[in-house]
């Protein structure tokens, strides 16, 4: 029996229904994406058409430990690669892009503690982490002039906190343990305050109708004078006032999200051509898969895609070189955003790619409603809308041309 089936079915010799594994290895890790990956695709197509929330399927998400996986060895976690984190990311996105992006801001927000948080605080955090507790987010708002310019303020109330504000894009606060928002003092100054669910005047509010990334409940937050103790709010201005890889940690994992829907927009493709899809009359040919013409786009499709994947491992090796260094530079903060962006611009236009070429390649037959393919566009266009990839090519450009270091924020 697999650590999957164990969660799914659990039997009198299993573990209890709500035991999380902790994860050892980076070897690991990757073996129970693989596991979970299989038994997440399954029903993926149909969760997206439902639009049926993942509820169980986020609960043997975090009981695999997969979301515990970068909580640092000092502290009892694995502290895997960054190569192997986002192929994780990539494995589990590619079998359901929405179930891959729930734990995208709680792995920034676990990098957060352990560039900001005190020992008391990462000793309490990181043992939540382990034994399963997920992190959601109240990061952006709806209405304001920039991602940047926050209405939700954090400010001091005797000896805790008092937070204000409505936040949107809340990917995963839905099915959070905590949620951590972000918000501004008096100074201006960012502060992120882990709120426990069901904190009085804290509403998670499930209204994300966005086409595509359909089951990340992504949508609101609101706070209405809700106090959190101090153990619980985090100076998140830090990581951007100081150089830390927590910008390039985000962007990396945006990045594997958008390389494992390429992924499974180029499986079903190949699928689809060799089971379905009838040969054009004038190739004179008897299947659709030796179509000269189409052989050719599926040459182009897999040389993008792995051209999108050699970046992406290449900007992991980046990371783990700089993280083995005693100290980060702002050098290499600009050298991670940098090995980062040029990989988020090949995994968003292959991303983008695949998914309308699946169409093309595939034939009228593939635009069916009961094929649901078109959820592998609708993901990719929505998911790559998290920032402008054309900033990306202007990050690159500036920093080779004019030697310019890309800003330090979580989109860079």
């Amino acid at each position: 029996m697999t650590v999957i089936d164990e969660l799914v079915s659990p039997h009198d010799d299993a573990p209890a229904a709500n035991a999380t594994r902790i994860i050892a290895s980076d070897e690991e890790a990757v073996a129970i994406a693989h596991e979970l990956a299989k038994r997440l695709a399954e029903e993926a197509g149909l969760r997206d058409r439902e639009r049926r929330l993942p509820r169980d399927e986020v609960e043997w998400f975090s009981q695999t430990g997969l979301w515990a996986i970068t909580v640092p060895k000092a502290y009892g976690g694995a502290g895997v690669s960054f190569v192997t984190l986002t192929e994780v990311v990539k494995i589990v996105a590619a079998a359901d892009p929405s179930l891959g992006q729930l734990p995208q801001n709680h792995f920034g927000l676990v990098d957060v503690i352990a560039l900001t948080g005190t020992p008391e605080q990462k000793r309490f955090f990181f043992a939540e982490v382990l034994a399963g507790k997920r992190f959601g987010n109240g990061f952006s708002e709806k209405g304001t002039k920039h991602v940047l310019d926050l209405k939700t303020r954090v400010t001091r109330d005797g000896d805790g906190y008092l937070v204000e504000g409505t936040k949107f894009y809340s990917t995963g606060a839905l099915f959070a343990h905590y949620v951590p928002v972000l918000g501004l003092d008096e100074a201006s100054k960012g502060w992120l305050a882990y709120i426990p669910k069901g904190t009085p005047g804290l509403s998670v509010i499930d209204d994300w109708s966005g086409f595509g990334q359909r089951t990340t409940a992504s949508g609101t937050v609101v706070l209405e004078n809700v106090r959190v103790p101090a153990s619980h709010v985090f100076p998140a201005h830090r990581v951007s006032d100081l150089p830390t890889l927590n910008g390039p940690i985000s962007q990396i994992i945006q990045a594997a999200i958008d390389a494992g829907i390429a992924h499974a927009a180029l499986a079903d493709t190949l699928r689809f051509v060799r089971e379905r899809t009838r040969p054009w009359i004038d190739s004179n040919v008897e299947r659709a898969a030796d179509d000269p013409l189409i052989v050719r786009e599926i040459g182009r499709l897999h040389i993008q895609l792995h051209a999108a994947d050699a970046l992406l491992e290449r900007a992991a090796r980046v990371l783990d070189e700089i993280t083995a260094k005693p100290e980060t530079s702002e050098d290499d903060v600009a050298r991670a955003s940098v090995a980062v962006g040029e990989a988020k611009v090949l995994t968003t236009e292959i991303a983008l790619l695949a998914g309308e070429k699946l169409f093309e390649l595939a034939g009228t037959q593939a635009t069916l409603s009961e094929h649901n393919l078109d959820r592998h566009w609708r993901n990719a266009r929505t998911h790559t809308l998290h920032d402008p990839v054309r900033w990306k090519y202007h990050l690159v450009g500036n920093y080779y041309l004019n030697g310019v270091k890309p800003a330090r924020h979580p989109w860079n």
